[in-house]
Formats: C-alpha cells, structure tokens, sequence
C-alpha cells in the first residue's frame, strides 16, 4: 500500500468539528494538524489533493451546549464555526475549503440517505429510549449520561469515548440529562430506522482483513473486538427536533442522527473544497478512484470505521472506500484530561497569539498522541522547543550566513559531493517513511527534524572554509527543509522552498547555491514562564 498512485486523486478529510465552541490544542493534536501535514506532502509530490473539513451542526452536543449556555442552537453554532475557522487559519490547517452548513449542505445529506431508504437498506424497530418526563424529550447522544455497559467508564450515549464500543439505546448505565443531571428519568419506546450492521459483517471483515497490518494498534484492537460480537444496528433515525428532518414514513416528526450526515457530509466537504464543479458526491464516486484517507481521534474511530464505512457499502459500489484511517489517542493537558466545563482547557488561538506556530507545530507533532495519551505542557513547550528546536537551527541559521560572507557572498556556487548525495537520500527516505500512510508519524518526523538540525548545526560549527563541505551544508541543509516544510511551514516558504529544485524526491544536485536560512522566534515572557494565558 503506498499513499498515492501516480494520477489519483487524494481527498484527505478530518472529521467536521462539533460547534459547540473553539479548538483547543487537543483537537489541533491529532486530525486537523495531521490532516494538515500530510496534505502538505502529497502536494509537494506534485499529487491533486482536496483536504476539506466543515461543521456538525446537527449534533446533540450543539444542542445541549446550547442550553446549559442560553443560548439558541443555531447562534453557537454559527460563532463556533467563525472562531474555528479562524484557529485553523491561525494554525496553518491548509484547507481547500471550509464548508457551510447550509442548504447544499442538506441537499447532499439527503441524496445520499433517501436512495438507501428507497432500496430496502434501512429497518424499522422499537427501541427504548431514556426519556424526560419534564421537557418531554427523548434523551441520546450527548443529551444524555451515564455509565458505558462495557467498560463502566463515564460516557454519553451512542458511544464510549474511552473504549470507543457503541452503546445501543438504553444499554447506559444511570442515565442522566447532561442539561439538567438532578431531572428525573424514565424511559419510553420509540419506532426508529436502522442500519443493520450485521448485513455489512463479511464485507466489513475482508475489508479490515486486506488492511489490518497497516492499522494503528489502538484501533485495530477496537475493530477487532467488535467483530467479535454480534454488530448493533446503527441509528438512522431518532425522535428528536435538533437536526435535518427524515422524510420517511415509518418515522413521521424525527431526524437525522447526526452520525448518519458523516459520509454525505464528507462529500459535501470535498465538493465545496474543489470548487463547486460536478454533481455533490462526485469525487467520491468509485470511477473517480480517489484515494480517500481520514484523519481523527479514537473517540471517532467507530462511527468513522464501522457505521460510515458500512453506509458506503450499502450503495453497493457507487463510493470509494477509504484507504486509511490514521487514528490519534486522547491529548492531555498539564496530566489531566481537557474539560472546558472545569476551566482545564487551553484554546488554539490563545496559544497561537504568543507562541510562533512553527513553535506550536513542531510541539504538537513531537507529542502528538499517536499511540497512547500524552501531554502538553507549557513549560514543556518553551524548554523542548528552546532546546532540541530553536537553539541549534538558530546556530545553523548563524554559521551559514558566516559561511556565505567568507565564501564570498550568495552568489557563488558551490559543490555537492557524492557523499552528500547519499546522505542526502539517506535523510529524505526517513523523511518519507514518516509522511507515508502506513507508516505515518508527526512524532518521528518533528524527532527527525530536531536530531537533523543538531547534527547539522554541529558540522556548521567545524567548517573550515573549504567550498565543499560547505556545499555539501548547504545541501543538505536544504533537504532538511524539505523534510520539515509539512510541519515548519513559515520558515521553509520564508526559506524558499517552493523555488528550491531540491526536493525528498529529486536529490541529484551537483551543486548549489547558497541561501539564508531564516532563523525561529521565541515564546512569549508568559508562555516562556510557564503561565496560563
């Protein structure tokens, strides 16, 4: 498996944010920088990619926010779409587009959904449902808490973030209202649509069996237990007034479950990303042979692996299928997990206004929760980047510039050694297997920019002024910002690499001409402290 044949098309998607508030570095951790990144090198091989994300308004999480803050659904939705939009334009999140929630957006939802309908993939059944007596609402999703019967962690319904197993119906253990948790429940049978998952069974397995060595472990455990155990149905439909109406007759007054919008979201996502052209779902489509990669956290991991992927197949080969799914753990701050209800949470765009992005990139994607949870910490932020980032490309930055001036000004050109040439392909083949899908990592690639940059900065530092080593600096320095341009995005088009013929696939220079290697930034006093801003 490679990430992208010569000619496909790649349409990268990270999972559209729930808006019912801003990013904090914890999403920005996983898909959203990772979605970014790879985008970033795909283009540089010279590959079409759409990289396209939107909003989840139709979530209950919106809706309940909403009320615990008094306000309408639709106004934190909208301010939650503006502040995120900016945090991912603060952030460098390279998207082809943002999309609205709007009526195309609609429009595709119900063209992906109603043809399954009318083809006999959905079913009626009667479930029970937790129930408010008070307000008269049936409670699912984020509207309702409890216990997850598998692992008896604290989870919302429909889905234990921590072990990542659906939850079906009324299977939580001690439901309560996230809205008001004194409210008194009962619970009450409802008539719904389904997706029978068991239908999906043998294709779902052969479809994990064909890519299962590529997986991340995490999730390929989680894929793995479910299929051990007989498939819930998966909700189309639910008895609620939040979301898109379901125009079907078994199910007069409900909606869309939210997660249903995933798949038609996604498209929509992507054709407003490519500009508008072609019928709503059209990239997608099987003859279009596009390589379709997600990104997101584990929390996601079974709707977006199981429940979508299934949906897609009940179109009966109309859609690609994704290729991969590179799957993040949970990102902690300072040793405790996110909460914005406790005031434990730190905002993207806070961070981004005293921390140069290069900085917060290069932080993220050293820790980034590839496989286990792990932790930001601000003093950690100012003292790795100080020391394994900042210091020694500071000191390259410094020694080459002395070098340009004794060799004679920038003009000059200078040699390229074989030896450099190898080492050269050398870092580039690291470079490559940390951008690649099966074995993607912003954690090895963030580890190998920092140990380049100190090894180079080392040699800088013996320079005796012969005009081959310093040719040989000079380019592999410039494939270290080739490598580093996906992550350290301001200094490498400040440095010029766009221009550069050096790329980690053309290393056949036999010379070179010098250039200035801009230097990074500093933290904020606040930030370098170690203060919360």
């Amino acid at each position: 498996m490679t990430s992208a044949g010569a000619g496909r098309p790649v349409v990268i998607i990270a999972p559209p944010p729930t808006p019912n508030g801003d990013l904090h570095i914890g999403h920005m951790s996983g898909p959203y920088l990772a979605g970014d990144v790879y985008a970033r090198y795909q283009r540089a091989l010279g590959r079409q990619v759409i990289f396209t994300t939107g909003t989840d308004d139709s979530q209950t999480y919106v809706l309940a926010s909403a009320r615990r803050a008094g306000r309408t659904p639709g106004e934190l939705a909208a301010a939650s779409a503006r502040d995120i939009c900016r945090s991912l334009e603060l952030m460098g999140i390279s998207v082809d587009g943002f999309a609205p929630f709007d009526d195309g957006y609609r429009a595709a939802v119900r063209e992906f959904v109603e043809p399954l309908h009318a083809a006999g993939k959905f079913r009626a059944r009667t479930v029970t449902i937790p129930y408010a007596e008070r307000t008269g609402e049936f409670l699912v999703e984020g509207l309702v808490a409890g216990e997850c019967p598998h692992c008896l962690s604290e989870s919302r319904g429909g889905l234990c973030e921590t072990c990542g197993l659906p939850i079906d119906f009324g299977e939580l253990i001690g439901p309560r209202s996230t809205v008001d948790p004194d409210e008194p429940l009962t619970s009450r049978d409802a008539t719904v649509l389904v997706l029978p998952m068991e239908d999906y069974r043998d294709r779902l397995t052969a479809y994990y069996a064909e890519r299962q060595p590529y997986w991340r472990p995490h999730m390929r455990q989680l894929i793995e237990q479910a299929l051990a155990h007989p498939l819930p149905d998966f909700p189309v439909t639910y008895p609620l007034g939040w979301g898109i109406p379901a125009e079907f007759p078994e199910t007069p007054g409900q909606v869309l479950n939210a997660w249903v919008e995933g798949m038609p979201a996604s498209m929509y996502c992507t054709y407003h990303g490519a500009g508008r052209e072609g019928d709503r779902d059209e990239l997608w489509r099987a003859t279009r042979d596009a390589e379709v990669v997600y990104f997101l956290g584990f929390d996601n991991a079974y709707f977006w692996g199981m429940n979508h992927l299934a949906l897609l197949m009940a179109h009966e080969g109309r859609y690609v299928v994704p290729e991969m799914i590179v799957c993040n753990e949970f990102y902690e701050l300072e040793n405790e997990k996110f909460s914005t209800s406790k005031g434990h949470v730190l905002w993207a765009g806070d961070l981004l206004t005293e921390v140069p992005r290069d900085l917060v990139r290069f932080y993220l994607a050293l820790t980034c929760p590839e496989h286990q949870r792990t932790n930001f910490s601000l003093t950690g932020l100012h003292q790795v980047t100080g020391q394994r980032l900042v210091q020694p490309w500071n000191e390259l930055a410094a020694a080459l510039a002395k070098a340009v001036a004794n060799a004679g000004g920038d003009q000059v050109v200078l040699p390229v050694t074989g030896a450099a040439r190898a080492h050269a392909a050398a870092l580039a083949a690291r470079f490559r297997a940390c951008y690649e899908l099966t074995s993607f990592s912003l954690h090895r690639a963030a580890d190998l920019i920092a140990t380049q940059v100190i090894r180079l900065a080392r040699h800088a530092a013996q320079l005796n002024g012969d005009h081959g080593e310093l040719g040989d600096l000079f380019f592999e320095t410039r494939v270290l910002l080739a490598g580093a341009a996906p992550v350290l995005i301001d200094v490498a088009e400040a440095a010029g690499t766009t221009s550069s013929p050096v790329t980690l696939t053309q290393l056949e220079a036999t010379e070179v001409t010098p250039f200035t290697l801009p230097t990074l930034g500093q933290p904020t006093a606040s930030h370098r402290s170690g203060t919360p801003s």
